[in-house]
């Protein structure tokens, strides 16, 4: 391998169209507000209260070419791979021996949610850290979201995605061996490579227990799968359940039963896409959090800007009835169904899983849990802060387990 992986490949930089940018402001300018009766606490939903502003803001006071700048600044390439364009940012590590990993993120956070984790990964020791345990970074914006578009195909799933991740490792950046870690839909991506791949892995890191195989239980379109909360449940194990559902259920049933009819409206509507992403945004990260402190207005923008611009929210849809459609069939038979060994980072501010309000809460659910025996478990640890937005909420902790993981490995 040469010193650069990326020496042949040309940088990529992102430049919107100035009449698209245009185009958005008027829309955003025009935008139909509902008139949300009843629903200061958002019983019902987003709330107009809360999102007018968001919209308004975006139309006169945000700044895309700024943050565009900022985006810029770090090494990006776009290459295809089967068919389909991947972008993603390589940042090669400081130390004796960075170790090549991969890093995938969730729906619906691609790009710069997992940015934080750039600096100590590849620099461990400007932040305080052993220089012995640097890697090569490399952030893919997964297939069907963000500038990995237009996908020019409608198969894609984390599978598929799996064996495309590995090509851009392998065949495109010439890594023999290496790492690879991800979160949400991401895990799923990267425990498809764990199974097939086991030979080319170093080493897993995941910000949540994903193993091959999700979405293809009869009720695929139903994260409680049919359970009635039991009858004997506490009060406060009633209320998590309650709330489990009221913040993962929707979008899994909408994704799967009526994902394109959804998108119709979604990507004709900046206000309407805005809407879905942000209830997501907003739902999902730290239940003890402060979301408008921890998620600044303008990354938030920045975000919902990207997937308006690539139109990109229908094909990231798309990944969740394809899980169904096309159904991950096993490599082997052999167990653990991911092999490399593994290490895991959970935050006890994510609403999942209910009945969960400590770090060693968190650990036991998941050592006693039913995907336990699906990984070859080397390092398993549990933080207060932070929801389901592993490494974007807390970045550190993700990096200092996952460094941890692959200090253990070695």
């Amino acid at each position: 391998m040469s010193n650069d992986p990326t020496s042949a490949l040309e940088p990529y930089k992102i430049d919107v169209p100035q009449d698209v940018l245009d185009d958005l402001r008027d829309r955003l300018r025009n935008t139909r507000f509902f008139d949300d009766l009843d629903n200061e606490e958002e019983y019902y939903g987003l709330g107009t209260a809360y999102l007018k502003p968001f919209i308004e803001y975006w139309a006169d006071g945000f700044d895309w070419r700024a943050q565009e700048k900022r985006l810029n600044s770090y090494s990006r390439h776009t290459v295809e791979i089967d068919g389909t364009p991947v972008h993603f940012v390589h940042v090669r590590g400081k130390g004796p021996k960075p170790t090549p990993l991969i890093v995938h993120h969730g729906w619906p956070w691609p790009g710069e949610f997992s940015y934080g984790l750039i600096g100590p990964l590849t620099d461990p020791a400007a932040y305080g850290g052993d220089p012995a345990l640097s890697f090569d970074v490399v952030l893919p914006d997964l297939p069907g979201f963000g500038f990995s578009t237009p996908v020019g195909r409608g198969d894609l799933n984390y599978w598929k995605i799996a064996d495309i991740m590995h090509k851009l490792m392998t065949e495109v950046l010439g890594y023999e061996k290496y790492g690879a870690a991800g979160s949400d839909y991401g895990a799923l991506v990267t425990s498809a490579l764990g199974h097939k791949y086991a030979d080319s892995i170093i080493g897993l890191h995941y910000g949540h227990d994903l193993p091959p195989g999700q979405f293809t239980n009869e009720r695929f379109w139903d994260l409680t799968d049919g359970a009635k909360i039991p009858e004997d449940a506490s009060p406060e194990l009633r209320a998590d359940l309650v709330d489990f559902v009221d913040t993962y259920v929707s979008h899994v049933a909408a994704h799967m039963l009526d994902g394109s009819t959804l998108t119709h409206g979604l990507n004709d509507s900046p206000a309407g896409m805005l809407a879905w992403l942000l209830k997501r945004w907003k739902k999902w990260s730290d239940k003890r959090g402060d979301f408008d402190k921890d998620f600044p207005r303008d990354f938030i923008l920045t975000q919902a800007t990207i997937f308006w611009v690539t139109q990109s929210i229908g094909s990231s849809i798309r990944m969740y009835r394809n899980a169904e459609r096309h159904r991950w069939v096993p490599s082997h038979d052999r167990r653990p169904t991911v092999e490399p060994p593994a290490g895991f980072t959970f935050l006890v501010g994510d609403h999942f899983p209910p009945g969960v309000s400590t770090p060693e809460q968190r650990i036991a659910a998941f050592e006693n849990g039913p995907t336990r025996g699906a990984f070859n478990v080397v390092n398993v640890n549990a933080h207060m802060k932070g929801g389901h937005f592993v490494h974007y909420e807390n970045p550190e902790a993700f990096v200092s387990d996952l460094q941890e993981t692959f200090r253990r490995i070695h």
